[in-house]
């Protein structure tokens, strides 16, 4: 197949994309693979320790930290969708992904990327139980709830994931096949469909609002009777616990939530690519690298259980 030099098809159906990714000449592409490489490495290491400290240390055998690892897998498996093909792309001439490759991306991100929005809000009301309602806790997130929990937020990402992408990809290409991203994301593939995308907009927004607003809402609901409670405590040990634990998840929560509300659920983000390559580097990489430090320089228990892992392994 024929690609003129405008990115244009010659009426051909489109059988592969050219990500053109940041602009610039090779030192701005050199700077930003090192900046893109560094973040990546940050992730990777920071999630997998995170996985393994909590899967090593019995003490970390909770509900919390049962979902906290979670969260490590899914920030560790959504950044490697997007980094490594976007690292290559960075010092490539072609910077081509095939129609299949870049179906199987924009899944697989949706899937990951929206499974992390429920599983943030099933750690909201996790939080609730446990402060709010300490008796009825131990039962009501039991290991077999707290499966169920975790498995329902897999399979609310499959849905939208299954939505967005098959909606995505039924839609013509014919035209230029110039991605205007570094990965294949939903916004900028309508930009360049041979088609209406009006519906395919507004099942996006309408989608990703309901459930960004969804979920902020059981987040918002959870920390407000946190905060009473909280407020109610006589012991100011056990309030300052309540607030480094809930600060770090707040904390977490704002970031992720903000970013994916400015691309995908207010009107007008289609258009801005250029802001929306920003804000995409934010929500795939910058976040899942700061989580597990949110979560470890915040929380005594995990310090504390790293430290107990390095004598552990220091006197082996």
């Amino acid at each position: 197949m024929l690609t003129h030099e405008d990115g244009n098809l010659s009426g051909l159906s489109v059988q592969e994309f050219v990500l053109v990714g940041f602009e610039g000449g090779l030192e701005t592409q050199a700077l930003l693979f090192a900046v893109f490489l560094g973040l990546y490495l940050v992730t990777v290491l920071g999630n997998l320790t995170m996985i393994v400290v909590i899967t090593l240390d019995v003490r970390l055998h909770s509900p919390m930290y049962f979902f906290l690892k979670n969260l490590s897998f899914l920030d560790l498996c959504y950044s490697s969708v997007i980094a490594p093909k976007a690292l290559t792309n960075f010092f490539s001439s072609t910077k081509i992904i095939n129609f299949a490759s870049c179906a199987s991306q924009l899944f697989f991100f949706s899937l990951l990327a929206t499974t992390e929005a429920f599983l943030l809000a099933v750690m909201a009301y996790d939080r609730f139980m446990a402060i709010c309602n300490p008796l009825r806790y131990p039962v009501t997130m039991c290991p077999s709830a707290c499966a169920r929990l975790v498995l329902g937020t897999y399979c609310g990402g499959c849905l939208n994931s299954i939505i967005q992408t098959s909606l995505t990809f039924h839609l013509p290409y014919c035209g230029s096949n110039h991605i205007n991203h570094f990965f294949c994301d939903v916004p900028p593939l309508l930009r360049i469909a041979c088609a209406n995308t009006a519906l395919n907009e507004l099942i996006m927004f309408g989608v990703c609002g309901m459930i960004i607003v969804g979920t902020t809402l059981v987040v918002l609901i959870s920390y407000g009777y946190i905060m009473v409670t909280s407020l109610r405590m006589r012991s100011g040990t056990g309030r300052h616990k309540v607030f480094s634990t809930c600060g770090s998840h707040m904390t977490a929560v704002s970031l992720f939530y903000g970013t994916v509300f400015v691309m995908y659920a207010q009107p007008g983000a289609v258009e801005s690519m250029e802001q929306g390559k920003v804000v995409s580097v934010f929500y795939t990489l910058v976040i899942p690298m700061l989580n597990p430090l949110i979560y470890s320089l915040r929380n005594k228990d995990v310090k504390e259980a790293l430290r107990r892992l390095g004598r552990k392994h220091a006197a082996t």
